[in-house]
């Protein structure tokens, strides 16, 4: 394929015009990606300029087809390929990929000092040309875009090869390439320079004067300004007729290419995706110039690492030089280099004299890109504060690679100028076990791999911190590494194993230089954020913690994510990592007065309660509500719009809540800790989290204890009982029933003493006393009767009706149970109506309506799957497959009992193993079984009726 010129392809014996304007204009943008895939979407935006007919999608099959008979016998062909289609072919059979592999090699051969070869290469790379570049496309603008991108290249390339031939002294073969490419672009400053010494070397010293003549008319008049400074002063020495410029190379002609990098480790661990993505750019820079990568991350990640033991690897393929300044953005001295001392330490680099170097930023930036210009340059640019310290060091022209690094997100430099932006993260366990091993050797690494986990948690993963608990590790070898890891854990202060005398590398210090330049408020914020113990935070949470308005706070958090302070890691929460979140406790400690801490972790533990509540009320209106003291002012309340955005919030806040109650219980806020514990015992229910029930009912019930307060007391005592009932834990949960009864009987009060006793009769159900769970279940109906609480006498019915089921009185059990239904549905109580299905179905089940059980049954779970009560979901599921399978429907019951096993596996429910009995006689269902009764008794199930 030929592009370097008008579009043509080889057909095996010439070379051929494509006629169709869209087939040619197709064909040069997949040859433009060879052997890359091209998104379809994007081919139809390029070829009709983002307006393609309705007919495009056609149109474009019909042009691969035809594109597809033209090439068939020449060495590149269109394949389709995922959402697309790519040119496959070998680079030597692109015109273009010829050309840049030609320059390559003469810049390769002009670097190891072969001047007749580089000039060989590049001349013969220039031959290619047939005449500007996709000249018969160019009326496509991403084309155009390309063709103009390649003919700089070309310019480029003659440039160069006028610089070698008048080094070499051929300056009479130089002459023509400089006089077409300075009418053809007047305002190419190194065509121009080129030229004047070319003209003066031979002697034609009148013509130089008259050339710097007509470019000071040129650009005078169209741009309006005079030529540069270099220019001018190769003007002065041609009227002085200096002697120095008959045998000497251009003025400051790069003499050394510059090797600046700093030393590299040997070996990175990790980064591999990381390293193939800048290797990526790599290959852009080479074919196309003007890349920039920018990698940001939070201090300690690695990223000057990463930035300079890649820029080695890639060395060679800039061979005219690597640049590398520290720009000391963040620095133990707090003093930032400025871009004006970066600029002259790059000039004296390139070989510009001091004395020529010009005052103003704007000129020394302009004398540094007019040095880079047409040269093959890697630059990196480390420890940058922001986008304005990086500006003046990019350069102006194609064949370099810029790689910065910095702390803060570089969202500027991507906008305007286009930089490729690359975020590093902390490094995987593996990754860590390995870098360990590089430091410690891998036998005493696998020596004690439990050590080592402990060691890479208390590091956080991040490789600072793992670089210096390895240095401690190397300093003591015979130290085994459980005792290392213990030492690490035992210091009082969780940064204390990262202090180091360097202030380069103690952790502390280089965290405090990513505060400097925070504002006042997002470094409160940042400080504040050691307060949280949750996993990570809401904005919601975070604006109450801070106690400021929400789009104030969103402001500070964007400021802190930007500095890798902290991560948004989904939209609208944050979380800070293990080091970075001990440093803000540390910094907030001493810095933040106590009557504002306190006012602080009043707020965010009011956030959760408050909201947790309000969400608790929405999703069970039935339940008794209790007393909450005012919300603290600056404390963000939700407003609920529906049951489900109420579950949806505890759901997702289900963690933080967990470690509120626990970090509550621990700081003393022991109100606050059992009315959390109360408040969230019942999403914990419904969704089957027993465990965690536990724990948190645990302290509540202890935190309750300590302020003593009597109906406190006895509801947590009551919430505990229900969450180890739920686990079989019979006798911690009676313990606790008999608690909260004898503490009710005190304080008088029925509701709560026949909620206990209520409770105690399923207790004595489950331990298959059914005679006891009678009788609590009828002492519990005349309490709730005296307190004239409906719902409980409703609930203290169903459960009634129940253990008459349970005790073979299933007509019995449908008198208690049916009035049960009949008073939960006139109260709207979806929970209620759902577990009285239940016991409805039971009954009928044993009395032999299988289909009436079903329906029963199948209203009892549309309102569990509804309500997201997993458990009872679960039991109902299997009740269902008990009834199938009492009336021979095998298939049915298989289904709703393995239905029924994967949740209460789920939960690890010991439900779980009675499922697993019923499922062992039977053979596992065949495919055609599956399909045939199994997938329509799951829809079935998954569309049956409501029971409101």
């Amino acid at each position: 394929m030929r592009l370097l010129g008008p579009v043509e392809f080889w057909d095996g014996d010439a070379w051929l015009p494509v006629k169709s304007a869209k087939q040619r204009a197709l064909l040069a943008v997949l040859a433009l990606s060879p052997g890359q895939s091209v998104k379809r979407d994007a081919l139809l935006e390029i070829l009709w300029e983002g307006k393609p007919p309705k007919s495009a999608e056609q149109l474009l099959h019909h042009y691969v087809w035809r594109l597809r008979q033209l090439l068939c016998r020449g060495p590149g062909q269109v394949q389709t390929a995922p959402g697309g289609y790519l040119l496959a072919v070998l680079a030597e059979d692109l015109e273009h990929e010829r050309f840049a592999a030609l320059l390559a090699q003469g810049r390769e051969a002009e670097r190891r000092g072969n001047i007749d070869r580089a000039i060989a290469c590049i001349a013969t790379g220039l031959a290619l040309w047939r005449g500007p570049a996709l000249a018969d496309v160019r009326s496509v603008s991403f084309l155009n875009d390309a063709a103009q991108r390649l003919d700089q290249r070309r310019i480029e390339a003659q440039e160069s090869l006028a610089d070698l031939l008048i080094e070499h002294g051929r300056t009479a073969e130089a002459m023509a390439t400089l006089e077409a490419v300075t009418a053809a672009d007047p305002f190419r400053e190194r065509a121009w320079r080129l030229l004047l010494l070319a003209l003066h070397q031979q002697g034609r010293r009148a013509d130089a004067l008259a050339a710097y003549q007509r470019l000071w008319r040129v650009w005078k008049e169209e741009l309006g300004i005079e030529p540069s400074r270099s220019l001018a002063g190769l003007h002065r020495l041609i009227l002085a007729d200096d002697p120095s410029l008959d045998t000497a190379p251009a003025p400051d002609a790069i003499l050394t290419p510059p090797r600046q990098l700093p030393a590299t480790i040997r070996h990175l661990v990790g980064r591999a995706a990381e390293l193939r993505r800048l290797s990526a750019l790599a290959d852009a820079a080479v074919a196309s110039g003007g890349v920039i990568a920018a990698i940001d991350g939070t201090a300690g990640v690695g990223k000057t690492t990463l930035a300079v033991h890649w820029a080695h690897r890639v060395a060679s393929r800039f061979p005219d030089g690597q640049l590398y300044v520290d720009l000391r953005g963040f620095h133990p001295d707090g003093t930032p280099t400025e871009p004006s001392s970066a600029v002259r330490s790059f000039l004296s680099a390139l070989n510009v004299a001091p004395q020529r170097v010009p005052a103003d930023l704007d000129a020394q930036a302009a004398l540094y890109r007019s040095r880079l210009a047409g040269q093959r340059m890697l630059v990196v640019l480390d420890n940058a504060s922001d986008a304005e310290q990086v500006r003046p060091l990019l350069p102006g022209s194609s064949g370099c690679l810029v790689v910065v690094t910095s702390r803060n997100q570089l969202t500027g430099l991507c906008a305007s100028e286009g930089a490729h932006s690359l975020t590093l993260g902390l490094l995987s366990t593996v990754e860590s076990q390995k870098l360990l091993a590089a430091r410690l050797g891998a036998d005493r690494v696998n020596s004690d791999p439990a050590a080592v986990d402990e060691i890479i948690d208390l590091c956080a993963r991040l490789p600072l911190a793992l670089a210096i608990a390895a240095a401690r590790a190397v300093k003591r070898p015979a130290m085994p590494l459980a005792d290392i890891a213990a030492d690490m854990r035992d210091t009082p202060g969780r940064l204390d194993p990262f202090h180091t005398a360097d202030p380069g590398t103690d952790i502390r210090a280089v965290f405090s230089w990513s505060q400097r330049q925070l504002s006042p408020a997002a470094a409160r914020m940042f400080r504040l954020l050691g307060l949280h113990p949750g996993p990570d935070i809401s904005l919601a949470a975070a604006s109450s913690l801070i106690g400021k308005p929400l789009n104030d706070t969103r402001l500070v958090l964007i400021e802190l994510c930007e500095a890798h302070l902290i991560t948004e890691h989904t939209h609208g929460r944050f979380t800070v990592h293990d080091l970075l979140r001990a440093h803000a406790a540390e910094q907030v400690h001493r810095i933040e007065p106590g009557d504002q801490l306190r006012a602080a972790k009043h707020r965010l533990i009011d956030h959760y309660l408050h909201n947790a509540y309000a969400a608790d009320r929405l999703m069970n209106p039935h339940r008794d509500p209790i007393a909450l003291s005012s919300a603290q002012p600056g404390t963000v309340l939700h407003n609920f719009a529906s049951d489900f955005d109420a579950l949806e919030w505890l759901t997702t806040e289900h963690h933080c809540l967990l470690t509120a109650i626990e970090h509550a219980a621990l700081t003393g806020w022991a109100t606050q800790t059992w009315q959390l514990g109360w408040v969230f015992a019942h999403y914990l229910y419904r969704r089957g989290y027993w465990l965690d029930h536990v724990t948190t009912g645990r302290a509540a019930a202890a935190a309750a204890q300590r302020i003593g307060n009597t109906e406190a007391q006895a509801l947590t005592s009551v919430n505990l009982a229900r969450a180890h009932l739920q686990l079989c834990d019979f006798d911690p949960a009676q313990d606790q029933l008999l608690n909260a009864i004898n503490l009710t009987e005190k304080a008088g009060d029925k509701a709560l003493q026949a909620e206990a006793h209520h409770i105690l009769s399923w207790v004595h159900d489950l331990k298959g006393c059914h005679t006891e769970a009678l009788t609590h279940a009828q002492h519990g109906l005349t309490l709730f009767q005296a307190a004239d609480h409906l719902t409980g006498q409703a609930r203290a019915l169903n459960t009634i009706g129940w253990l008459h089921a349970q005790q073979g009185n299933h007509h019995q059990a449908l008198t208690f149970c049916e009035p049960a239904l009949q008073l939960h549905q006139k109260l709207g109580n979806a929970e209620g109506q759902a577990a009285t299905w239940h016991s409805i179905g039971y009954a009928h089940h044993h009395l032999g309506n299988h289909q009436l059980a079903l329906t029963c049954y199948q209203h009892a779970l549309t309102l569990f799957r509804e309500l997201q009560n997993r458990y009872f979901e679960g039991n109902t599921l299997a009740s269902i497959g008990d009834t199938h399978h009492a009336i021979g429907n095998h298939t049915a019951a298989d289904t709703a009992w393995r239905l029924a096993l994967t949740i209460l596996e789920d939960l690890n429910h010991p439900n779980a193993e009675d499922i697993r009995a019923k499922l062992k006689p039977h053979a596992p269902m065949s495919l055609a079984e599956q399909l045939r009764g199994g997938s329509a008794y799951l829809n079935q199930l998954n569309n049956s009726p409501s029971g409101t």
